[in-house]
């Protein structure tokens, strides 16, 4: 693709558009003084902007057949060797298909982008071969990552591996799948409203959304630049930290990173539950549609971890109640501003952006159809919004951000971890080919009440496994304060090493 300059006829359209009245004399006079802008425009098609080439060799690969893809949760096999030492040797890795690979399709689970081939690996992709992992391809994600549950992929749904026709959960929903089926020993997923976590609940793994900048998003295809976050998957704890050691730290191109605290993740495993204070929020426990055998489940393993020596107490955070919907406008005014209207980048960051993302998925104005529901929801009510009124909602809200944060953090002042249920409920069955729209939404948008807050104040919160309900697993959910994963994973080791989960 190359610039063509515009004649003055298209700057006059361009005035309307803008709400400019220009006569087309006045136009023309525009136009000319605009010919050194333009000529700048023709110099950078000159000028060389070159992807970093991986020296770990790879295939385009395929896409599995039925019978080799029977959950639905591989977008695109493509085995891609790492270095031959390092703490990742051994381990298979599998990438939400929103992360860049290069030379391997990443869809971003919708068919606008099917074609789409990256030219540079994301940031996590180079420290994950660097430090010896093999990665297995690209499991399938939702469409756009715009939905907690698994029926909005293309080209089908994700089906969870404990119960066929249920859902895997979202947007991470083939990291879910395939790890807890054994396909995989780990997964990079993304989150922003609990992608990693509601996968992680529903399939009975262990799911860590990072402190916000952690881990950096370069390469990955963002939803919101504020509420962005990657982290790893996995089935055990040890194999949850180590990941997070191998792709954690600053990259220097990531703006969503500032003043980046990493730690021994792996030393912390060691280091026990006792003496811990762990702070159960009652609101957690009491949101809507809330599961009665869940919140027991998650409670009895609260005093589990009580007798691992754990001080556990129960808590009040009333501003968990309205955090959701502080979220919202941030979600659905800045996803509908730099996902979709920025084309997939965004604009006003310093970093790496990919340039052939933004031409690939520009093209999705024209193929409306093709975007999933729950997308074409949180787009209009976003557009809507912002158009009338200004994004006044969206700042707001970004302000109230900081008032949440700190009504956690000064429990986490008080207390080491909170502690609640990762859903309010077990994996709920796929919606049907011809679901109605109000059923196509609530599956996609009902389990983020517990989830979503994290994302907006940018802790660190992980779903472990605790327990079953109806046969399906259950996620408890725990929180710190900014980049304190290692505690975290104290609790997490310790509670893991006290017994098999599916027996509690």
């Amino acid at each position: 693709m190359s610039f063509v300059r515009p004649t003055y006829q298209d700057i006059h359209r361009t005035a309307e558009a803008l709400g400019m009245k220009l006569t087309l004399e006045d136009a023309n006079l525009y136009h000319i003084e605009m010919q050194s802008t333009f000529a700048a425009y023709e110099l950078l098609d000159e000028l060389i902007d070159s992807a970093e080439p991986s020296p770990f060799p790879r295939s385009i690969g395929y896409r599995p057949t039925d019978a080799e893809n029977a959950l639905g949760a591989w977008a695109q096999k493509s085995r891609v060797e790492g270095a031959e030492t390092g703490p990742l040797v051994g381990k298979t890795v599998v990438l939400k298909d929103n992360i860049a690979l290069a030379g391997v399709p990443m869809a971003n689970g919708n068919a606008i982008l099917k074609n789409y081939v990256p030219d540079e690996d994301a940031t996590v992709v180079r420290r994950i071969l660097e430090a010896g992992g093999t990665i297995l391809g690209k499991a399938t994600c939702e469409s756009y990552c715009m939905s907690g549950g698994s029926h909005t992929s293309f080209p089908g749904p994700v089906e969870n591996p404990w119960r066929p026709a249920h859902s895997a959960g979202g947007s991470s929903s083939g990291c879910g799948a395939l790890v807890a089926a054994g396909e995989a020993d780990m997964a990079i997923g993304g989150d922003q409203g609990g992608s990693i976590r509601i996968p992680s609940s529903y399939c009975g793994i262990y799911g860590l959304k990072p402190t916000w900048g952690l881990v950096p998003y370069s390469g990955i295809m963002p939803i919101e630049a504020t509420i962005d976050h990657a982290g790893p998957m996995t089935r055990t704890v040890a194999d949850n930290a180590l990941l997070l050691s191998a792709i954690a730290g600053d990259d220097g191109l990531d703006p969503r990173q500032r003043n980046v605290v990493t730690g021994d993740y792996l030393g912390a495993l060691q280091l026990g539950v006792a003496g811990l204070r762990i702070a159960m929020v009652t609101e957690g426990f009491t949101t809507g549609e809330m599961d009665a055998d869940v919140a027991k489940t998650v409670r009895a393993s609260a005093e589990r971890l009580r007798a691992l020596g754990a001080v556990v107490e129960e808590i009040s955070i009333p501003a968990h109640v309205t955090a959701a919907a502080v979220w919202t406008p941030i979600a659905t005014e800045g996803m509908t501003r730099q996902m979709m209207l920025g084309n997939g980048m965004g604009f006003n960051w310093k970093g790496r952006y990919d340039i052939g993302l933004i031409d690939a998925h520009a093209r999705w104005s024209e193929q409306m159809d093709a975007l999933s529901v729950p997308l074409k929801l949180s787009m209009l009510s976003g557009h809507w919004a912002t158009q009338t009124y200004h994004g006044r909602y969206y700042a707001k809200a970004q302000n109230l951000v900081r008032r949440m944060k700190a009504a956690y953090d000064a429990a986490l002042e008080r207390y080491d971890l909170l502690l609640m249920p990762t859903l309010p409920r077990v994996a709920s069955p796929l919606p049907g080919a011809d679901a109605p729209i109000s059923e196509i939404v609530k599956r996609a948008a009902e389990l983020n009440v517990n989830t979503c807050p994290f994302d907006a104040t940018g802790h660190p919160a992980m779903s472990l496994p605790c327990g079953l309900v109806d046969g399906l697993p259950v996620g408890m959910m725990l929180i710190a304060k900014s980049f304190g994963e290692e505690t975290i994973y104290r609790a997490a080791a310790a509670f893991e090493a006290s017994g098999d989960w599916r027996s509690f």
